[in-house]
């Protein structure tokens, strides 16, 4: 079995685990609110991670350096998971996924910023393309107003500045470290925002398989995303990625009855154009530039 096809194997593994994770935190919804989840998610996450790490034998990869970053990096996915946990529960699944898939496009706008890469005249297009895909998505004006959109769309950003902070990091911290204090300092966070009112709900029997579940997809997808990314182009890794929306979208309307709308499709489409000539471009120009470094050499 080539590599072309392990990393779409492994693919399908992250489009189930995010589906699932969707799932789960709209079951979890009905008792806990978004702070909540994401505060007993991290604490098992925190477990989980720490328990690899001793046996894998890299804990001591955990250091002090950069904090800075790690803080603005998990502030960023805090935002953009509490975020996307608020819109699963108040607009249909496909939805929240057609917009969910602008975050690479965000990853260009904000990559000048925080990684100092160019801002290309391809990259400008290509984002500006992405954004009319969320207005068929959104409709605004010929659809009545829905803070769900904006959630998704606003969780869209916190994931792209979480992206491109994490890949600040992994030039000089190990994934080891940089998932300790993923899960650790979105513990702090958690328990800070569960807690300010004073009250935090304790999950039930029937809620913490649920809790379970959304703290190991959540880390099975990340890891298996990863790990396509790693035997495959991300030109193939993408394309099937795109599954998620057809798939979340069959759940939700045998779920919860959630109407297919043709336009969440048409803006996906969109969306997922723009995505796709931009890896294709960044691709071509990669192996332009690898090609020029070879023949200097």
């Amino acid at each position: 079995m080539n590599n072309t096809v392990l990393g779409a194997l492994w693919m399908i593994g992250a489009i189930v685990s995010f589906s699932s994770m969707a799932i789960a935190g709209r079951a979890v919804s009905l008792s806990l609110d978004t702070f909540e989840i994401m505060l007993f998610r991290s604490i098992i996450g925190l477990f989980v991670v720490l328990g690899i790490a001793s046996i894998a034998g890299t804990r001591s990869q955990v250091t002090r350096r950069h904090m800075g970053l790690h803080v603005l990096r998990n502030i960023s996915h805090f935002a953009g998971q509490n975020l996307w946990f608020y819109a699963i529960t108040v607009i249909p699944l496909a939805q929240v996924f057609a917009v969910e898939f602008t975050s690479p496009l965000w990853v260009i706008m904000l990559s000048p910023l925080v990684l100092g890469e160019k801002l290309t005249q391809t990259r400008i297009i290509t984002a500006l393309i992405g954004f009319c895909g969320i207005l068929v998505v959104a409709r605004p004006g010929t659809m009545p107003f829905d803070w769900g959109i904006v959630a998704a769309a606003a969780a869209a950003i916190g994931f792209a500045g979480s992206a491109v902070f994490t890949k600040r990091l992994t030039r000089t911290e190990s994934i080891t470290c940089i998932l300790f204090y993923l899960t650790a300092m979105q513990l702090v966070f958690g328990l800070i925002c569960a807690g300010y009112d004073g009250q935090i709900a304790f999950p039930d029997l029937s809620n913490w398989s649920w809790i379970v579940l959304i703290a190991l997809a959540g880390l099975v997808a990340h890891y298996c995303l990863t790990k396509a990314l790693s035997l495959a182009p991300a030109t193939v890794v993408i394309p099937v990625d795109f599954v998620r929306l057809p798939l979340i979208a069959l759940i939700g309307m045998l779920m919860y009855s959630e109407p297919l709308d043709i336009w969440v499709f048409v803006g996906a489409v969109i969306i997922f154009g723009a995505n796709y000539v931009n890896i294709v471009r960044e691709t071509k120009a990669m192996q332009f530039r690898n090609a020029a470094s070879e023949h200097v050499d």
